[in-house]
């Protein structure tokens, strides 16, 4: 007679494994996630006469503009740098924080790299 129930092969071990491998992982990229939210990029622009400074939480802490850059009649420049300059801040940002959290998941794909 055939056994009823529970998974053959011994998977209630293995799944018992998986869930507290799911939990450490879990717990790992809560700490990193608040590691991440306390640090802050800066980039510059213009050769460094705009520099911003955000923060992991993407959040704008600082923009410093060199007195040169400040033009009346050219104000559309001024602008553009400092987009170009937040811009490059939240990119570095993203790509820190998706360079950690590859480091905890081991760059799993799709559903989490299950076999499924």
């Amino acid at each position: 007679m055939a056994k009823r129930g529970g998974f053959p092969g011994g998977m209630p071990g293995n799944m018992n494994n998986l869930m507290k491998q799911a939990q450490r992982m879990q717990k790992q990229m809560e700490e990193q996630a608040k590691a991440l939210e306390e640090k802050t990029y800066e980039a510059s622009a213009g050769g460094g006469v705009v520099k911003v400074v955000v923060s992991g939480k993407k959040e704008i802490e600082s923009v410093h503009l060199d007195p040169e850059v400040v033009d009346p009649d050219d104000i559309e420049m001024l602008e553009d740098l400092i987009m170009a300059a937040v811009n490059e801040a939240l990119r570095m940002q993203e790509e820190d924080q998706n360079q950690q959290m590859s480091k905890i998941t081991g760059n799993m794909g799709g559903l989490g790299g299950l076999p499924f």
